[in-house]
């Protein structure tokens, strides 16, 4: 199996409505992306998919968020939590990257490079990852 990961980053502001705590009030991050693709097969230039293809379509999606209150996107729910970005980046990635002839979803009997994970970290310390559901 092989594995590429891609990195952005992001800037935005949120507060998450039903948390008790100092994150209840507005504040911002700066959010570092990384998005992986695995696959069992290269191709015929020797690559899982193209580094710069992927690097695009993920700046792109990031760059819908940036310098944004993210409690202003209605599908937060007015609780943009980390895990709920990482969601949205992952199903709005697979759809950037269809714009461009790449279909990255995961199907079971292909053996094509499929969108794995999105990892999102608040902090260089604080991270959630969404991946793909098997079911």
């Amino acid at each position: 199996m092989y594995e590429i990961r891609v990195e952005t980053e992001f800037a935005a502001a949120h507060f998450l409505k039903d948390y008790n705590g100092k994150c209840e009030n507005l504040h911002g991050h700066n959010y570092t992306v990384l998005a992986h693709v695995r696959g069992k097969t290269l191709n015929e230039g020797g690559m899982l998919m193209d580094f710069a293809k992927l690097k695009t379509a993920l700046r792109y999606v990031c760059s819908t968020l940036d310098h944004k209150n993210l409690n202003d996107i209605e599908l937060f729910l007015q609780n943009p939590s980390a895990e709920r970005i990482a969601e949205y980046i992952f199903e709005a990635l697979l759809k950037e990257l269809e714009k461009s002839g790449i279909d990255a979803s995961y199907t079971q009997n292909e053996d094509k490079p499929y969108l794995y994970a999105i990892d999102v970290f608040e902090t260089s310390t604080s991270r959630a990852r969404y991946t793909f559901d098997m079911n």
